[in-house]
């Protein structure tokens, strides 16, 4: 219990009585301060009981007493300490009247008790709370060490700390997302701070933040040693921490970065892993890779799977905070389906192994969506955090080194087309001719077709008009020629002089293609 007035008021020992402010004598005290200067406020700090004689002040003046009493009231000064019998026998009505007007507590101090008995009662008060809530702090972070280190371990934690705030406490991961809550009514309030908890994880760490209105009050800590924040903790309380509750949240911060960081180190050495199952895969070796994989990963095995494979849109660039981030966000998505997944952080790049429908591969489709999303308000292009990523089609063990040719491929699209994601099955379902928009592929068809652009330029006929016309009804002259509306034969002559000008043969299938692809390229779209 803090110190307060009424404390003061019920020492036996001090004999103190109440002139003014019964109602507010709940107040706590934060210190006894003696001062006879007219104006004390420049040396208060706020909470201080304030002990004064009355040797520099006209305590018998009303209007001069109502100017002091609202000086103090305003400093944050929750009660005034008169001693009767030195400068006055009584305290003077108009220093009680100011006291009643601005409903500051007013104690009658008697001679018989020094202003040092007080200072005492109040020192001896505030070390007897401190180490109540010190006490109280070791014995709640006793009690948290072995919650994390039960079987349950965070959400165990959780419990435990929010018992002690007399609030709530929530585990988010590195995406934002809650992990755990209690009680359980809270990872609906949590929830709605995940906006919050992603502009601390933006913070470099450690970094504390206060949030929240009328419905609490809630602080954020971020977890974790490093650079970038590998988590956080939110605590809602009605009122802000006291010191006992201060030392059980330092407590739980400490314990979840601890295990986060042991987690980091068991995460690492299952990378390492998972990179090994992976060269075993694309080496063909499947039968060996489930044998190293176990428990881990042999489930995500004896399923179709996806390789996914993501990059900097900026070609060139380095981007391991935007590739972290990534993989953060796809292991949080699995982790909380309980999906297997494999992770492997290559030179620049990012190759993951995911369930096909999973939520791993679902994230990295939200993920795109909103970069398209961004994109479409912003039209100026992938700003140089951003990723390009490459989606398998789905996939079996003994298909790894199809699926991540697949996963390249879709990713060179990307970055062609200036996509966030494409999938490999929606290039195979699709048409070759967006695979045309390429700077090398128009510069083949500009000097494919510049003679023939040249030859109308002159207005001596429209060979490129009719070879596309000839092309697109597969060499029939009749409807070739309808479309044109001219004769056949028009149309045939300008087909031989097509051949003339380009000195090839329009009877090679081979350049017939070429010219088509060379026709198209020039028309799509850049």
């Amino acid at each position: 219990m803090p110190l307060t007035l009424a404390s003061l008021v019920q020492h036996s020992a001090l004999k103190l009585s109440v002139r003014a402010g019964e109602g507010r004598l709940d107040t706590p005290v934060r210190w006894a301060h003696v001062s006879e200067l007219a104006d004390p406020v420049p040396y208060m700090e706020g909470g201080e009981l304030l002990l004064i004689t009355a040797m520099k002040l006209d305590a018998g003046d009303p209007e001069e007493m109502r100017a002091y009493v609202r000086r103090l009231a305003a400093a944050g000064v929750v009660g005034i300490g008169f001693a009767i019998g030195v400068n006055y026998e009584e305290i003077p009505e108009a220093l009680v009247e100011a006291a009643r007007t601005e409903d500051m507590p007013l104690l009658e101090v008697p001679r018989r008790t020094p202003f040092l008995a007080i200072s005492k009662a109040v020192s001896a008060a505030l070390a007897a709370d401190q180490y109540r809530a010190v006490t109280a702090g070791f014995e709640a972070q006793r009690e948290l060490t072995r919650a994390a280190l039960s079987v349950d371990g965070p959400t165990e934690l959780l419990v435990k700390l929010a018992a002690h705030v007399h609030g709530w406490a929530a585990l988010y991961d590195t995406s934002g997302a809650v992990v755990a809550a209690a009680p359980d009514w809270a990872a609906r309030r949590a929830a709605r701070l995940t906006p919050d908890v992603e502009r601390l994880r933006e913070r470099p760490a450690p970094a504390s933040a206060v949030v929240g209105g009328s419905e609490d009050r809630v602080e954020l800590q971020s977890l974790g040693t490093g650079r970038r924040a590998r988590g956080a903790l939110a605590v809602g309380t009605a009122a802000p921490l006291g010191t006992a509750e201060r030392y059980a949240v330092h407590s739980a911060v400490a314990l979840l970065t601890l295990t986060t960081e042991r987690s980091r180190s068991l995460h690492d050495a299952e990378s390492r892993l998972g990179a090994a199952v992976l060269r075993m895969l694309l080496a063909g070796e499947a039968e060996h890779a489930r044998s190293v994989a176990g428990d881990l990963y042999g489930a995500l095995l004896e399923a179709p799977f996806r390789l996914i494979v993501a990059e900097p849109a900026l070609a060139g660039t380095a981007q391991p905070e935007g590739l972290a981030l990534l993989s953060d966000t796809v292991e949080s998505a699995a982790a909380r389906t309980g999906e297997a997944l494999l992770v492997v952080p290559e030179a620049g790049r990012l190759v993951v192994l995911a369930s096909d429908e999973g939520a791993a591969v679902q994230a990295c489709v939200d993920h795109a969506e909103a970069l398209e999303a961004r994109r479409g308000r912003d039209a100026a292009g992938p700003e140089p955090d951003e990723l390009v990523v490459g989606l398998s089609a789905p996939a079996g063990p003994g298909g790894v080194a199809a699926a991540l040719k697949q996963a390249d491929q879709a990713l060179a699209v990307a970055r062609r087309r200036g996509r966030p994601m494409v999938e490999h099955e929606d290039m195979a379902a699709g048409s070759v001719l967006p695979l045309l928009a390429d700077d090398a592929v128009r510069a083949f068809a500009d000097g494919t077709l510049r003679a023939l652009r040249e030859h109308d330029a002159t207005g001596r006929g429209d060979l490129v008009a009719s070879l596309q016309a000839w092309l697109s009804r597969h060499g029939q002259w009749d409807a070739a020629a309808a479309d044109l509306g001219v004769h056949r034969h028009t149309l045939r002559y300008r087909m031989k002089r097509v051949e003339e000008i380009l000195g090839r043969s329009l009877e090679d299938p081979d350049v017939r293609m070429e010219l088509w692809l060379a026709l198209k390229a020039t028309s799509a779209p850049s």
